[in-house]
């Protein structure tokens, strides 16, 4: 796609049978401009893909290709903006590619439980998040981008090197071991220095059962969110895909 601007946050939206992520990219959207009016964002559509829609996780590789900018944060449809967030960019304009390390709980606390990161630790694989994924246009971008695709591409072969793979690869699992494969400090900041998500996952927070929501008080201090009176900063993974800042 031709460049039309230097900087943007891209958002992938491709609708399943059972999510709309369109409506929580919007919502996505809303929440950055709460805080940057001017901000650049595209909401990348299934409509919108280079390459045509291939399925799921299988399409991301296609952001590179598809992004209007010349430096781009890419960030997951189920978040909100809880902050101000452009200060990133001058941390990360000096790096060709950076995917965001570790997750956090609501309390602003490095995530303890590594119930979902098992894969991870067993294979020694860096502890990515592609919730939050910068690249600038670079030979180190497209080099990360093209592994993306081959590994998504290849995966009967690929996942014969792990332990524990799954079964459909997950955009994390991939953009572990493409990062592994070209150097994690080629393409991640040292722990503690990048943005890192809150993750609203039951194993994370945590919480009794998966659904949050039903459990913790939220509200909207428009802008923003404050989950059991704590205010939020940097993007919020709310996970349930039914819920809405409203």
């Amino acid at each position: 796609m031709p460049i039309v601007a230097e900087r943007g946050y891209l958002i992938p939206a491709i609708n399943t049978d059972t999510v709309d992520y369109v409506a929580c990219a919007e919502q996505l959207a809303d929440s950055i401009r709460a805080w940057h009016p001017a901000a650049n964002i595209t909401v990348l559509t299934k409509e919108m893909l280079p390459y045509g829609d291939q399925g799921g996780y299988a399409n991301d590789w296609q952001v590179f290709r598809a992004s209007p900018y010349r430096q781009t944060i890419k960030l997951e449809a189920d978040m909100i903006a809880a902050s101000p967030v452009d200060h990133w960019w001058t941390m990360f304009e000096k790096r060709d590619v950076v995917i965001s390390q570790g997750c956090r709980d609501f309390y602003d606390q490095p995530a303890v439980s590594r119930y979902y990161r098992r894969l991870f630790d067993e294979n020694n694989l860096p502890d990515v998040y592609n919730a939050i994924t910068y690249w600038r246009v670079s030979k180190t971008a497209q080099d990360f981008f093209n592994l993306v695709e081959k590994i998504f591409s290849n995966w009967s072969s690929y996942k014969t090197l792990l332990k524990f793979p799954e079964e459909v690869p997950s955009t994390d699992v991939v953009y572990a071991m493409a990062a592994q494969i070209i150097g994690p400090d080629q393409v991640t900041l040292p722990l503690g220095l990048g943005p890192t998500i809150v993750h609203m996952k039951q194993h994370v927070i945590p919480t009794h059962t998966d659904d949050w929501t039903k459990e913790l008080v939220w509200e909207n201090t428009d802008p923003g969110v404050r989950i059991n009176t704590v205010a939020q900063h940097g993007f919020v993974h709310y996970h349930n895909k039914d819920w809405r800042l409203l």
